[in-house]
């Protein structure tokens, strides 16, 4: 695949100076940053890993609410009209 980039002077001359000193051509240098970003965007977070360190973090009840819900509005219910 054939691209074509429309660089600034500065960012133009800042690129030729880098690879004159280091070395390498263009092609390479360009190929190199494609994939670098590529695979850097391509390691994003799922929202879960972005906030498992909250999750769980009250320990607000029991941890079996969801399986035994029932359980515990009966249980409440009860204590409520004993009063």
């Amino acid at each position: 695949m054939t691209i074509s980039v429309r660089l600034d002077g500065a960012t133009a001359a800042k690129l030729r100076r880098m690879l004159d000193e280091q070395g390498g051509s263009l092609s390479a240098f360009v190929r190199a940053a494609i994939l670098e970003k590529l695979e850097r965007d391509g390691k994003k977070p799922t929202p879960y890993e972005l906030g498992k360190h909250l999750f769980g973090r009250d320990l607000s009840g029991p941890g079996d609410l969801a399986l035994n819900h029932k359980k515990y509005f009966r249980e409440k219910m009860r204590a409520k009209h004993r009063r």
